[in-house]
């Protein structure tokens, strides 16, 4: 709508334009009528000097929809002046602009000698002379009155500014603006979105309604790394402008910031201290005569919360009871949510209804409250996204492009608005039209904050709008829900990441009760569901069977090994049937590393290993084992050999060649835990039942270490670390964290960017533990989950994320900043 696009996408707007510009000022009686845009520039040179050396400024220019403004004003470059001067641009035809400049007549004012190929002619019209300039290619028309040039890139314009410039009118408003700007700074913009706002490249259907305001004048500073806009919006009482429906009301501090969660793309927050007389200036914009309601009565805020794509609304009270009653009684259903209700609601208009034009195209499906703000949602999964981050207070109010955005505007707003990128990207593709929008997600803000602001009083809104580079946090270590996905039913798989090989990315797999398979994307949607005819046994593996770098999902279930490709097909031939079921966890062996993959099926005693073409491989020998094979076999290489590595229930570990004979023999019987063999320090290693850890070293010497760990202890080791959880004992190289009593996870170490992870969860009590290899806690742990973790970059910005279970049917994404 064209309240969004003016407030929110403003700063991109104003910021592309003023790199198309090469200069201007004038006295407004000069100027023709109707202008799409008015620039007064106090200080050329100034001007120019913060255009040129701004970081922003410099990464957006050449929007496709100023292309016109940008080749049409190049013919500026050779004016010169250190007074005053006014640019004005004014559409000619669709999407073509030309301009008028008016400034004082001073010696070199418009010097085209450097020029080698330009031509001049002289013109006559009503008695004026126009002189015109042909400068490579470029027109510039040039008019002399009185005391001042006036210079234009259509002499259509110049001739319509000699037929009115005897009757020529200034809009009262826009002189009253010109009159107080200031001069200190380099220059001030005048726009007028109630007329000629096509410069803003709204989509067509976003046009149709009652405008912002009428001028609003913005006072512009620049330097490296900020451009910031201040000045006021105009809206005289007998217009319908959008600013007055916060006419007659008192701006308060905004709280939407302490709801929405860290990583929500932008926040737009309305405040007023008088609901009654907000809604009946809503009667007035709305050119309606309706009773106001009083359920409304204890409103104060009405916030919007961009994350993920979608929004959620929130509305702040100062008394909750009614509203809640009211809410209890349109509920269809309620569930607890880490200890919020959230409600579903059949009054799914309440909100769009209540706030029009506020808040467009809603729907009021759930509802939670929190402490004493109402936040509502049309998805379920939004709404506990909030809910986490709220538990966990890790707000957007922690951001640091919000703490760079706050640092520069007021402690109250009757209208705020901050945005990261892509919360720019977002509103962009909703409200412009598709090239511009193109323009600005191919641009790389990700450094950027943007922000608007308007606080009113009597009757006018100060203005504010920012873009900033963010300032660099020096705190660190914060971690945040980044999205809670509901599945159709409950988890019967620990999510984990796999890689998008297109992207590089990581996305999620898990699988629901119903033996459905989802793949999940970065930012919570699901990309497409699969259902199998089982469940997955143990982890996915990701290869890369055809070894041209796309990569395929391999796993086993109940009774078949299934490969799919990237959008969850079927990879003939690799879908294979076993009569009887009980499979174990696929194992893929890589030998080399040249993606000549060995696939390791096991059943009972049988054991089943398969090339690229799903082929047996026939010169694999350990066909039968004499023993139930327990889990899936293990390869690892020390030295330049391949060591294969089985348990049997017969307690029995059998090494193998490559070939399937036995490498190493070892002769002691092993009670195996439910836990798998790892090598550690060049050793195999595994624990028995009465937790006495075996080490067997590539010549076959056992050693046994007798930790007297519980039965059901947790272990796990990676090549240089050895970690154990026996009840809520952590113990990671030695050094022993004492956790609060629970039901406790296996341990699991991970390795990422040189740093050791070791993460356990307390299933009991859903809390997910992080430490590093010091046995020393990762900062803002633990935080709420239900299963063992995966844990990766899953965006690669050196961030990472980790996914677990979160409710029975649903999962949570983390983000560790």
């Amino acid at each position: 709508m064209r309240i969004k696009a003016l407030f929110c996408l403003l700063p991109i707007f104003i910021l592309s334009c003023t790199k198309e510009v090469k200069t201007t000022d004038s006295l407004l009686e000069h100027l023709p009528p109707d202008p799409a845009l008015v620039l007064k520039i106090n200080n050329l040179t100034n001007f120019k000097s913060e255009l040129k050396n701004n970081s922003l400024l410099k990464s957006i220019e050449g929007f496709s929809h100023l292309d016109n403004i940008s080749s049409t004003t190049a013919g500026l470059d050779h004016l010169s002046t250190d007074q005053t001067c006014i640019l004005a641009f004014y559409e000619v035809g669709k999407d073509n602009y030309d301009y008028v400049l008016v400034a004082k007549n001073s010696p070199g004012l418009f010097s085209v000698d450097s020029v080698t190929n330009k031509t001049v002619e002289t013109l006559t019209y009503e008695g004026a002379t126009i002189t015109k300039y042909n400068l490579d290619g470029l027109e510039v028309h040039s008019l002399q009155k009185n005391k001042e040039v006036l210079l234009s890139s259509s002499i259509m314009l110049m001739e319509n500014l000699i037929r009115t410039s005897k009757n020529s009118v200034i809009d009262p408003t826009l002189k009253k603006l010109y009159d107080a700007s200031s001069s200190d700074k380099s220059a001030t913009f005048f726009i007028n979105p109630s007329n000629n706002i096509s410069i803003l490249a709204l989509k067509e259907e976003n046009t149709e309604q009652e405008p912002f305001s009428s001028w609003v004048s913005l006072d512009f500073t620049a330097n490296s790394d900020e451009v910031n806009l201040n000045g006021v919006a105009m809206a005289p009482d007998s217009t319908k402008s959008f600013i007055n429906l916060f006419k007659d009301t008192n701006p308060l501090i905004n709280k939407t910031p302490s709801y929405a969660p860290l990583n929500a793309q932008a926040i737009l927050s309305y405040t007023f201290d008088d609901y009654q007389k907000f809604a009946a200036n809503q009667n007035t914009y709305l050119d309606r005569v309706k009773k106001t309601d009083s359920l409304f009565n204890t409103i104060e805020e009405v916030g919007l919360i961009y994350m993920n794509n979608q929004k959620v609304v929130l509305l702040k009270s100062y008394g909750t009871e009614g509203i809640y009653d009211y809410l209890d009684s349109h509920q269809t259903a309620s569930e607890q949510y880490q200890g919020s209700e959230i409600l579903t609601l059949d009054k799914k208009n309440l909100v769009e209804e209540g706030f029009t034009p506020l808040i467009k195209n809603f729907e009021s499906n759930y509802c939670a409250l929190l402490e004493n703000s109402f936040i509502f949602s049309q998805e379920k999964e939004a709404l506990q996204t909030i809910i986490s981050n709220h538990k966990s207070s890790s707000s957007f109010e922690s951001d640091q492009g919000f703490i760079t955005a706050e640092s520069s505007l007021a402690n109250e707003s009757s209208m705020l608005f901050v945005s990261k990128a892509s919360g720019i990207d977002f509103l962009a593709e909703q409200e412009l039209v598709a090239e511009v929008s193109k323009d600005i997600e191919e641009k790389d803000l990700s450094d950027q904050v943007f922000a608007s602001q308007i606080v009113m009083d009597n009757g006018f809104g100060h203005f504010n709008l920012l873009a900033s580079k963010i300032e660099k946090n020096q705190e660190r270590n914060t971690v945040s829900p980044l999205f809670t996905l509901e599945l159709n039913t409950d988890l019967a798989t620990d999510p984990q990441f796999v890689k998008n090989h297109r992207t590089k990315q990581h996305e999620i797999v898990v699988q629901d009760q119903n033996n459905v398979l989802y793949l999940i994307s970065t930012d919570g949607k699901v990309l497409w569901t699969k259902e199998l005819e089982g469940r997955i046994q143990g982890d996915i593996i990701q290869v890369d069977i055809y070894k041209n770098g796309k990569l395929q999902l391999a796993f086993t279930t109940n009774n078949q090994f299934i490969v799919l490709d990237r959008n969850g097909e079927d990879v003939p031939p690799f879908k294979i049937d076993y009569e009887g079921g009980n499979l174990n966890p696929l194992a893929v062996f890589d030998y080399d590393g040249s993606r000549n993959y060995r696939f390791v099926v096991t059943q009972g005693q049988n054991v089943y290993m398969y090339n690229n073409q799903a082929k047996i491989v026939n010169g694999f020998t350990f066909k039968k084992a004499p023993g139930n094979i327990l889990g899936a076999p293990k390869h690892f290489r020390v030295g330049n050999k391949d060591y294969l590595v089985f348990k049997q229930d017969n307690s029995t570990l059998r090494i193998l060649h490559r070939v399937g004979s036995d490498r190493i023999k070892v002769s002691e019987k092993i009670d195996f835990s439910n836990n798998e063999v790892f090598l550690y320090k060049d050793k195999f290693s595994v624990t028995n039942k009465t937790g006495v850890l075996h080490q067997i070293d590539t010549n076959g010497k056992l050693v046994a270490t007798n930790f007297n760990l519980n039965p059901d202890h947790g272990f796990y080791a990676t090549s240089n670390t050895l970690v154990f959880m026996d009840d809520n004992i952590l113990s990671i190289k030695g050094k022993k964290v004492e956790l609060e009593l629970g039901v406790y996870s296996k341990p699991k170490i991970f390795y990422i960017y040189d740093k050791i992870y070791v993460a356990v969860t307390d299933i009991q009590n859903h809390k997910i533990y992080l430490y590093d290899s010091q046995a020393e806690p990762i900062p803002n742990f633990p935080v709420f989950g239900s299963s063992l973790i995966d844990l990766t970059d899953m965006d690669n910005d050196r961030k990472l994320e980790l996914v677990a279970k979160d409710q029975d049917n649903s999962l949570i994404v983390y983000k560790i900043n």
